[in-house]
């Protein structure tokens, strides 16, 4: 299973689109407080949409709990930090679940979780001058390079039509 941590996130409509993705993708949601805002349907209802009743979410009071209810063994970091892209790692070869960790959308992750799996951080290739991209298009690119080289129908998915 794709799990997809959320370090004490702060825009809910980021949180409600990574919603969507987590619900569309079978992937398993894992929020640690404390939050940059309310978590209630209001705040997330427009970008979450009808999909927070039909998505798995946990909450963790802090890093410690996640870590402590969890016990991740495969974790990725997406951090400014990595040295590889998404595509150089081999998520077929994990053991177990993948936890794919993401940090707030002002500073990342912290440096002291950073430091124990620097062989472990991941950075999604951009353009010198691009600042950062949005959060929850980053939480789509890992999870479709997971699901891609665990084969589509990993998570149960079916082709989706687009319009």
């Amino acid at each position: 299973m794709i799990h997809i941590v959320l370090y004490e996130p702060e825009i809910p409509q980021n949180t409600g689109n990574i919603i969507r993705t987590a619900m569309a993708t079978g992937s398993m949601l894992h929020l640690i407080k404390p939050y940059g805002f309310v978590f209630n349907e209001k705040h997330l209802q427009r970008a979450g949409m009808d999909y927070i009743d039909k998505a798995s979410i946990r909450e963790h009071l802090n890093w410690q709990d996640f870590l402590e209810s969890e016990k991740p063994e495969n974790m990725y970091f997406l951090t400014r930090y990595g040295h590889k892209s998404q595509d150089r790692f081999d998520y077929s070869a994990c053991k177990g679940d993948i936890y794919l960790v993401f940090g707030k959308e002002s500073t990342g992750i912290p440096k002291h979780i950073l430091k124990d799996h620097l062989d472990n951080c991941v950075r999604i290739p951009m353009m010198p001058d691009a600042r950062s991209l949005n959060l929850s298009n980053c939480v789509a690119i890992m999870v479709y390079e997971v699901l891609r080289q665990l084969g589509q129908d990993t998570c149960r998915c079916r082709l989706m039509r687009v319009f």
